[in-house]
């Protein structure tokens, strides 16, 4: 007999839920996928980790225990856990500011950076506040990945070029590969060249040929995302025969094997005073790439997932990472369409996934010792590239001159400035903006159109208006930074009209009136009966006119609330032929 759960319960363990209606089908299709994408991770992981400043086992590390809490508490059906590209330059950013790179505190500081961000994205979820990331807006987002990706591959020229090179923006690491340039290591920069090349080649022309041989979809599908293994196995061989880290080919070297070790984050104040700003930006940014990924592979196949859950998914995932030698990760866009479309079915293809990495941990680690860096470079410029949108610059330009200004901010401070100081701008400008729009709500005086029941706004179409009568519709909600604006563009629209007697607030959009703008309605009531001039409502939503009713508000409105504005008219305009004119 199935067990039955209570629903708060498979809601918070979601493997509780679709777990019980596992079957060998969907076994085949995850194990398939898991495959596929345990591939496609084991050089990416360990490119992410050294593009943190971290040892290369730590991004295999923290693509196994993380994935397998995600697979408990995610929701999503086919997101892929683990290191980032944009993530892994953040943590790099973060932990630089606290230890020296290479150095056992700088391990421990990104240790704790993931333990961080594990405790603030489980408590957004636990509190349901996932409503916050929304403050980073998409041309937000959408700059600063642009530019971060920018700054990920600049970063990764260096290990191309064989040369020593480092900087915290992009005018910091172009000035420092110009100064070093003398130095290039030649046969560094065939394979890093080379790789580049082939990985590029690998990603766009092998399925086409493949198929072009006769090959079916689906073994060509999995073999072009094999191809990034090929590379590196290729690059690994001919180091290793011709012992080229003996002229200058910087290699991977030793990688632990074994088991993730266990480990444990700093409880030291001072760090978590340094680290926390930090840990925040990591959690949000990474949780909207992650819920942006999630919802759009989820809506292909009409599934959906709980934002709050996973948050709560991605925190367990962050804190897992922490206690097993892991950094901050999210879900990945890449690898989680991979996994979608190589047949993922349930959350359970990430554990398979993880197991993966645990064997290539066990077993494969050895055969990394001579795993050019310039390969793995290689392997992150050829992903980052894929996130470099210039064209969100022409799109905002187009419709919104505002967001086009926050996207400037973003990148431009983003590349010149600093990762974290880059989106703190973006962000801060958009509320700022935001701020500033509903500080000065759209306003406009409406007339009826004539033979119905409409009412538009007499600047945009020919409507019939009334000398006696004002109607001005507010297209916001009413709060402390526009309700003194309402006021004065209500009085100054009065003092124009001398014949006026009823002014009509049409409220259809009006969602929401706070304190402040009470008071403002209050004072304008009082100012227009001083005049002999009625204040009306008018179409006022069911919310708003409860929360009036409680403050007596209509006890002192000197004029009357009308159901829709046509009724309002003609209640107004019934005893007495009020002059009309054409506007």
């Amino acid at each position: 007999m199935p067990l039955n759960l209570p629903p708060a319960v498979t809601r918070r363990i979601p493997i509780l839920d679709w777990g019980r209606r596992y079957d060998r089908d969907a076994f085949a299709n995850d194990a398939l996928a898991a495959v596929i994408v345990t591939i496609m991770l084991i050089p990416q992981s360990l490119a992410y980790a050294l593009l943190a400043g971290l040892p290369a086992q730590m991004g295999i590390y923290a693509s196994i225990l993380p994935i397998v809490l995600y697979a408990i508490f995610g929701t999503s059906r086919a997101l892929a856990v683990g290191p980032v590209a944009v993530v892994s330059l953040m943590t790099a950013t973060a932990v630089g500011n606290v230890a020296a790179q290479g150095t056992p505190e700088y391990i421990a500081a990104a240790l704790t950076l993931a333990f961080l961000s594990g405790l603030f994205l489980a408590g957004l979820g636990l509190f349901r506040l996932g409503f916050l990331a929304n403050f980073l807006s998409h041309p937000v987002i959408a700059g600063f990945i642009t530019a971060s990706g920018i700054i990920i591959a600049a970063s990764q020229l260096k290990h191309i070029l064989g040369i020593d090179a480092s900087g915290h923006n992009l005018l910091e690491l172009l000035v420092s590969l110009f100064e070093h340039l003398g130095d290039i290591n030649w046969i560094t920069f065939v394979i890093g060249a080379s790789a580049t090349a082939a990985l590029f080649w690998v990603r766009k022309g092998l399925k086409p040929l493949l198929l072009a041989r006769g090959l079916k979809p689906r073994l060509a599908d999995t073999a072009a995302k094999s191809g990034p293994v090929a590379v590196v196995a290729i690059t690994t061989l001919v180091v290793w025969l011709f012992s080229l880290d003996k002229f200058g080919v910087k290699t991977v070297g030793d990688v632990p094997q074994g088991f993730p070790p266990l480990t444990a984050p700093s409880f030291s104040p001072d760090v978590w005073a340094s680290l926390a700003g930090s840990a925040i930006l990591i959690s949000i940014i990474g949780f909207v790439e992650s819920v942006s990924v999630a919802q759009t592979l989820a809506a292909k196949k009409r599934q959906r997932i709980d934002p709050d859950q996973e948050l709560i998914g991605l925190g367990m995932a962050n804190i897992g990472g922490a206690f097993t030698g892991g950094y901050p990760v999210t879900g990945g866009f890449s690898r989680s369409v991979v996994n979608y479309d190589a047949g993922a079915e349930t959350p359970a293809a990430g554990a398979f996934t993880a197991m993966g990495l645990l064997m290539a941990s066990l077993f494969l680690t050895p055969l990394l010792f001579f795993l050019p860096k310039a390969t793995l470079a290689a392997t992150i410029i050829v992903a980052v590239l894929s996130l470099v949108d210039f064209s969100i610059l022409k799109k905002t330009w187009a419709y919104s001159r505002a967001d086009f200004a926050a996207v400037s901010v973003t990148i431009l401070a983003t590349l010149f400035v600093g990762v974290e100081l880059g989106v703190t701008m973006g962000v801060a400008l958009s509320i700022l903006i935001h701020l500033y729009r509903s500080s000065r709500p759209h306003m406009a005086v409406v007339g009826q159109v004539p033979g119905t029941e409409h009412y538009r706004n007499v600047l945009r179409h020919e409507v019939i208006t009334h000398d006696d009568i004002l109607t001005l519709r507010v297209d916001e909600s009413l709060y402390f930074a526009n309700a003194r604006f309402l006021e004065d563009r209500i009085y100054d629209m009065v003092a124009q009209r001398p014949k006026l007697k009823h002014v009509v607030l049409m409220c259809p959009a009006i969602n929401e009136i706070d304190m402040s703008a009470l008071e403002s309605l209050e004072a304008i009531n009082e100012r227009l009966k001083e005049l002999s001039v009625q204040f009306h409502l008018s179409e006022v939503k069911g919310p708003v006119m409860d929360r009036l009713k409680r403050c007596d508000f209509f006890g002192h409105l000197n004029g009357k609330v009308f159901l829709s504005q046509h009724q309002a008219m003609s209640t107004l305009t019934a005893d007495k032929d009020l002059e009309t004119t054409a506007a």
